[in-house]
């Protein structure tokens, strides 16, 4: 079986993905559309796609399968939910949405329509979470009692870069986005690895002071002025998973963005930017190059060209020695891939839900275990820090 495809918003990531679904054998025609028309152009040309549309909507009411949306991270749910009813199969870039209700109205959509829905969780596929996953399946961890994701990536390196490309000329509004309504690249790679989730939290925030009118309050789009959040969980399991996100923060976020550490009764495994380490009660293994990805493409191949170069290893990074390459397609093989080597996983999972009719790894549900705790952080931050309960929509139909 094979299906159409329609990519929204190809400025940068939705451009290798487009690619990425046009190799895949499982996918009969890709289309893509984008507020800029010549950009939309472009990449149809350039990457020989099927074709492009004028809009949104104009997709929704052609015959194609499914769509991807990669719009700005605030516009996921309302178009998500659009697609769903309209009865397309939907895969969408982090996060699934931005506030409670976005979610559950997408996870009955979902219910309703028994359509396919898929978050596009690169750390669901991240080498340091698939290493945990597969420790703590075999039982080498005991019981994990405290775990921390970290999703710890500086404004100064390559963020207003990227602001001021999706942004026009009023970027500052839009690049104070709150950290804690981007918690899928940390909370998922902790809670991709262990089979739980968050059922309350208490969140600090810590104001911006670098004054350059970003994290502004009286600019921002979302009245936010934190650039920085720490935030606590209890699990439904017992345990307890801290996140951090940080935006402004003295570390090389290009050589690794996303880290990891999980502590259990009987081992622990814990990252730094360069080095991740498994420990038992008797000794330290360095396991860094179980997990060191290769580059994938050039930094300076000229698809980067729209990408400040501090971004460009999210877009390069590929297959580590413990992702599992013989599962993809032998069309994939060379192919740009990006995020630590998700990129590949994450289209093939999608693909194969579509024309399998079966739940992808990080369904509606799940990706809701990703998301809302995050938005619930981000309130309790707004109180002070007060602990709030985190509402859990529950297993995927069938789990």
């Amino acid at each position: 079986m094979t299906f159409s495809i329609g990519v929204v918003g190809v400025g940068q990531f939705g451009g290798q993905f487009a690619h990425l679904f046009n190799l895949h054998p499982g996918v009969s025609s890709v289309y893509v559309v984008d507020e800029v028309s010549l950009r939309a152009a472009e990449a149809a040309d350039r990457l020989h796609l099927a074709g492009v549309k004028a809009s949104f909507n104009e997709l929704l009411e052609s015959d194609v399968d499914a769509v991807a949306i990669f719009t700005q991270r605030w516009t996921h749910g309302p178009l998500v939910e659009q697609a769903l009813r309209a009865g397309k199969h939907v895969y969408s870039a982090v996060p699934m949405a931005i506030s409670e209700e976005e979610i559950a109205r997408i996870i009955n959509a979902v219910r309703e329509t028994g359509k396919v829905y898929m978050m596009g969780e690169t750390s669901y596929y991240n080498p340091a979470t698939v290493y945990a996953r597969k420790q703590h399946a075999a039982g080498r961890f005991g019981r994990i009692f405290y775990t921390e994701g970290d999703y710890v990536h500086d404004m100064d390196l390559g963020f207003y870069d990227a602001y001021q490309y999706s942004g026009g000329e009023r970027w500052k509004e839009t690049a104070s986005y709150p950290p804690m309504l981007y918690p899928t690249h940390a909370v998922g790679g902790v809670l991709g690895a262990v089979p739980a989730h968050a059922v309350s939290v208490s969140c600090v925030g810590v104001k911006d002071d670098r004054n350059d009118g970003v994290f502004d309050k009286e600019v921002s789009m979302f009245g936010n002025d934190f650039s920085n959040a720490t935030a606590l969980f209890e699990l439904n399991d017992g345990g307890v998973m801290r996140t951090n996100e940080m935006r402004r923060v003295g570390y090389p976020s290009h050589i690794r963005e996303s880290r990891f550490r999980f502590f259990g009764t009987e081992a622990s495994f814990e990252q730094l930017a360069n080095v991740t380490v498994w420990q038992d009660k008797e000794n330290v293994h360095d396991i860094s190059e179980q997990l060191e990805t290769q580059p994938s493409m050039s930094l300076d191949d000229p698809s980067l060209a729209n990408v400040a170069p501090e971004l460009r290893d999210a877009f390069v990074s590929g297959l580590s020695p413990v992702h599992d390459a013989d599962r993809l397609p032998e069309e994939f093989r060379g192919a740009p891939n990006g995020h630590e080597g998700s990129h590949h996983f994450l289209v093939d999972d999608f693909v194969t839900a579509v024309n399998a009719g079966t739940l992808p790894p990080v369904n509606a549900w799940v990706a809701a275990r990703f998301t809302l705790p995050g938005i619930v952080a981000h309130e309790s931050a707004l109180r002070g820090g007060e602990r709030l309960p985190i509402r859990d929509f529950g297993d995927a139909p069938g789990i």
